[in-house]
């Protein structure tokens, strides 16, 4: 959940409706190594059992 929450937030403040560009391939690109880092930092242990 952490993971796709940082990607959103990063498509939200990423975009610029004001200058009518919307979302580029760049924000999209950022929001993907976002999630996947925040999903990384985020997992848990091998060694350990989830409870």
């Amino acid at each position: 959940m952490l993971s796709i929450g940082a990607a959103l937030a990063v498509i939200y403040f990423g975009s610029r409706p004001e200058d009518g560009r919307g979302v580029t391939n760049g924000v999209l690109l950022l929001a993907a190594l976002v999630g996947v880092a925040v999903w990384y930092l985020t997992r848990p242990s091998a060694g350990k059992p989830v409870s």
